[in-house]
């Protein structure tokens, strides 16, 4: 999954929602600097990936794609389905997606000391385009898979994988609506077992 869904898969606590923003941004061990609370939030982050790569729905839609897409399937999913929940997102949240970006770039701002450099990168990529309630439209998924796509250390066809995405749109949609509440049960288990252990 992306940023969009990272962050709301977080629920209310904004430490956790600064952790699942930052778990792409971190390897290995949490640093024992990060407030507890964050470092849950990563881990948060690895557990959503974890379950989102081994569910049958996400494996029957990587299978979808075509060769040579299919090798990049993660990368094109992942963004794809912040798409889609971004598309869709009163469905998912009470939270106009406008003011949900708007805060969890705020979030993001105020905790500056604690993000990694790529992370404050990535927030100033953020605000260029309006991340992550750009992610609705199309030009800003072609856009991110441009940017991806160059900062692969390989020649690949991600810049191009816009039109394979679509030509798929009514299949992956369904994918993603059978899948996604799997995710949010298990994301909200997860969180109320580590709040059972605090």
């Amino acid at each position: 999954m992306n940023v969009l869904a990272h962050a709301l898969l977080a629920g209310h606590d904004p430490a956790l929602r600064l952790g699942g923003v930052m778990g792409d941004f971190v390897r290995g061990t949490p640093d024992p600097s990060l407030p507890s609370r964050v470092r849950d939030g990563i881990r948060l982050h690895r557990a959503i990936d974890v379950f989102t790569d081994a569910h049958p729905e996400v494996a029957a839609a990587r299978e979808r794609l075509p060769a040579p897409f299919r090798r990049y399937a993660g990368i094109l999913l992942d963004v794809w389905f912040d798409h889609l929940l971004a598309r869709d997102f009163p469905a998912w949240s009470d939270v106009p997606l406008a003011t949900f970006s708007n805060g969890l770039r705020g979030e993001m701002h105020s905790a500056a000391p604690l993000l990694p450099d790529g992370l404050k990168r990535f927030l100033a990529y953020m605000e260029r385009h309006d991340l992550p309630a750009g992610y609705a439209r199309i030009e800003r998924v072609e856009g991110a898979f441009a940017g991806i796509s160059q900062r692969l250390s390989r020649a690949n066809p991600v810049a191009d994988g816009v039109p394979v995405l679509v030509a798929q749109a009514s299949a992956l949609e369904d994918a993603f609506a059978r899948f996604f509440p799997d995710l949010r049960a298990f994301a909200a288990g997860w969180v109320a077992e580590r709040d059972a252990l605090t």
